[in-house]
């Protein structure tokens, strides 16, 4: 007996946030879309798998493509395979997610493929159910700024607290009490204090810090409970 059945295909999709250290502001990769359906619109950066390809590694030439990225991190958050939500196919969109540092190489590989940064609170319309990609991502992002550190490899070598502090404002997109976060941050002893203060905002400077990198993959590892939100 001969079963016929209808074609289906496997996409990746990749919510690519940028945190750029000279705005201070977490980006999102978004890529106008060259044919139809949708020609003309914003989607999130994606592509077909191919037939012998492994979707871990589909992800990462996604990545690599529009990025020229390899070897940062990069995790699958979720599968959304409403059977309309493509209106050229049945397609089944396997959700990768990635924060890197956001400097002008990254920007410039993004632009010559069609694809722009964009700040989350100006992003465009997007196709199908690509807004719901991007909630479940921000969503996402904030549970990992609770659970695991974050900024050895988003900040400079040498950064002082209020620079970390606005990483973290970026995340949870509200302002946090310094003194806390001051507090909460340093009881982690994550951060090694420098001999050497910056003194670009002010005569009497900041002390810079630098992560312990020892102690900074122990905890990345092991995780831990820090909410700034509340």
């Amino acid at each position: 007996m001969t079963y016929l059945q209808e074609q289906m295909w496997v996409s990746i999709d990749c919510l690519v946030f940028g945190y750029d250290t000279m705005e201070e502001n977490i980006k999102l990769l978004l890529f106008q879309r060259k044919v139809d359906p949708f020609a003309g619109e914003w989607s999130l950066i994606g592509g077909f798998v191919n037939h012998t390809e492994h979707i871990a590694d589909a992800a990462k030439r996604v990545l690599n493509t529009f990025t020229g990225l390899e070897d940062v991190f990069l995790e699958q958050l979720q599968t959304f395979g409403r059977y309309d939500r493509d209106p050229g196919g049945r397609v089944v969109s396997i959700l990768y997610w990635s924060l890197i540092k956001l400097d002008n190489i990254k920007k410039d590989i993004a632009t010559s493929h069609g694809a722009q940064w964009f700040e989350l609170h100006q992003l465009p319309d997007l196709v199908m159910d690509h807004q719901q990609m991007v909630q479940v991502g921000i969503n996402q992002l904030k549970k990992n700024a609770m659970t695991t550190p974050v900024g050895f490899e988003l900040l400079p070598e040498k950064f002082t607290i209020p620079q970390l502090l606005r990483l973290y404002e970026a995340i949870y997109d509200k302002q946090i009490d310094d003194r806390n976060f001051r507090k909460k941050i340093l009881s982690t002893d994550l951060l090694l204090r420098l001999n050497e203060k910056d003194k670009s905002t002010s005569k009497k400077g900041a002390f810079l810090y630098r992560f312990d990198e020892e102690k900074y993959k122990l905890v990345k590892e092991t995780g831990y409970h820090l909410d700034f939100s509340i």
